[in-house]
């Protein structure tokens, strides 16, 4: 048995024959303090996409009037598609160049952009169209994700990569969820805020967060271009070479021999779609869907809903540390085609069943209109309140335009739930394993431009499951939208199956075709 196999995790698995035990433990610390600053770039990512979400809709009204919601829709997937955009790109630059560079200047377009968004209220005219450029931007920032985590995979052996990976997943995660809070943290200076005029800005709830998300990049570059070291391992753990940025004397690189498997490369990007498409649509779905069946006004709707995506976020970290240990034990593959399954029985679950029907909304009989309520309602919680300004009561239950809600069962506060719990558990499992069995099926390849695909792939998803769902719940109902999904993720978990054997490790692979 080499000393490779017997080291634990706390034990550096990078030992090089020809350096000496002291330069082997400086190398193992600059290569995991860099490893944590790729997970503050991580963690920085998610809170600059969450922290203005909740107030983009209030900021978007005060600024320009006339936007509508339809709009609002093209401001919140301006972020996935300039992600989308912006991923290959980084990752080609940083399979041929440091990449402290493509970091870096990734960093400084996030900054810009969030600094824009708050001055997005100072033109005379097309406001609306200032903030959907500034979220492009920051989005287009966000395309660094693809470098961080290639640059993960190709620091970490196949023992440690899937720790690396469930801990980056957990930083993104708290990103997601710290950053609605760190919104909701700054509301108290208010809409009218205080008036920096040395700088012409208006300092208030919607700009502040925008700062502070600019303040943190600012933060972020100067851990890059400090103390950011670049290492890269082979699956075994052997040191291959190191770049040292202060100085000029820099290892080269070796060469490794092999190909990559394309189609495991392919499957790898379907399934990480549907995983993130899946997650999209349900993340959308959840209010209006509860506002329907559930008969919930529009600030009970956000505040319980809200309450239940915050859990399901904690719910992920757990599930991150978990996997940890589950995979360890039975492998990637398995936990990933686990959480696919747990993703299946959370959308079945959902299917509406019984002879119970949700709550009609009978006022619009009344007042002789029919008003779609699922979405727009929705949208225009923080602008106009339950009794409305001409102090109607707000309508509540399932529109009637929605002529599915006059036939289709209801679906119990208990399957919503427990569904809720289902998918969170099983999205979980499946994203960090996404990532993992991705960097390993890649090996120690430039893994830049690959990364950036799968990024793309997830922002893709990210775009076209909103507008899916939105499309399908509304005219179809949730019978057939659920229905759908549930055919996505079984189809996945056939996929998944029938290329079980090449969706193995690069080195395993390459052994298996040298011993035959």
């Amino acid at each position: 048995m080499s000393p490779l196999d017997e080291s634990d995790e706390s034990t550096p698995l990078l030992r090089d024959d020809a350096s000496s035990d002291d330069f082997q433990d400086a190398d193992y610390k600059t290569r995991w303090r860099s490893i944590r600053i790729m997970y503050f770039t991580m963690f920085l990512s998610s809170v600059g996409f969450t922290i203005v979400i909740t107030s983009l809709w209030p900021y978007l009204q005060k600024i320009d009037g006339g936007a509508d919601a339809s709009f609002l829709g093209w401001v919140v997937a301006a972020y996935s598609l300039g992600q989308m955009v912006a991923s290959p790109l980084f990752g080609l630059w940083s399979n041929h160049r440091p990449r402290r560079e493509p970091l870096v200047c990734s960093l400084l377009i996030n900054v810009s952009a969030n600094l824009y968004y708050a001055y997005v209220d100072l033109p005379a005219s097309g406001n609306r169209y200032h903030m959907l450029a500034a979220r492009a931007l920051v989005g287009f920032g966000a395309g660094n994700v693809a470098v961080v985590r290639s640059y993960v995979a190709g620091a970490t052996s196949l023992k440690e990569r899937t720790n690396a990976m469930a801990n980056m997943s957990a930083c993104q995660a708290l990103g997601f969820i710290l950053g609605p809070a760190l919104q909701a943290g700054l509301s108290f200076i208010g809409e009218t805020g205080v008036a920096v005029k040395a700088i012409g800005l208006q300092l208030n709830m919607y700009t502040s967060p925008a700062l502070l998300a600019a303040l943190f990049g600012v933060i972020n570059i100067l851990l890059v271009v400090v103390l950011l070291r670049e290492h890269f391992v082979d699956d075994e753990g052997r040191h291959l070479g190191a770049i040292n940025y202060a100085s000029e004397d820099q290892v080269e690189v070796q060469e490794i021999e092999g190909d990559i498997d394309p189609i495991a490369v392919l499957t790898s990007n379907l399934l990480f779609f549907v995983v993130m498409f899946i997650f999209a649509v349900f993340e959308t779905i959840a209010t209006p869907l509860s506002m329907d069946m559930f008969a919930w006004a529009r600030k009970e709707a956000v505040l319980y809903n809200g309450i239940i995506l915050c859990c399901i976020g904690f719910e992920s970290i757990a599930v991150f540390l978990m996997v940890k240990v589950v995979s360890q034990r039975v492998g990637d593959r398995p936990v990933l085609l686990g959480g696919l399954t747990i993703i299946l029985c959370g959308f079945f679950v959902l299917l509406p069943w019984g002879s119970h029907y949700p709550p009609i909304q009978w006022d619009d009989i009344k007042n002789n209109s029919v008003v779609n309520q699922t979405f727009s309602t929705l949208l225009s919680t923080t602008t106009n309140p339950p009794g409305g300004s001409n102090g109607t009561v707000e309508p509540r239950g399932c529109p009637l335009a929605q002529t599915w809600c006059q036939y289709t069962p209801s679906i119990h506060l208990g399957q919503y739930v427990t569904a809720d719990v289902l998918i969170g558990a099983g999205y979980a499992a499946c994203n960090v394993m996404s990532y993992t069995l991705y960097s390993k099926v890649l090996g120690p390849k430039p893994q830049g431009v690959y990364m950036g695909w799968l990024t793309a792939s997830g922002s893709g998803a990210r775009t076209l499951g909103p507008v899916f769902v939105s499309n399908v719940y509304t005219k179809l109902g949730p019978r057939w939208a659920f229905s759908i999904i549930c055919g996505m993720v079984l189809t996945a978990i056939v996929l998944l199956a029938s290329l079980y054997r090449r969706l193995v490790a690069f080195s395993v692979r390459h052994r298996r075709a040298g011993e035959k």
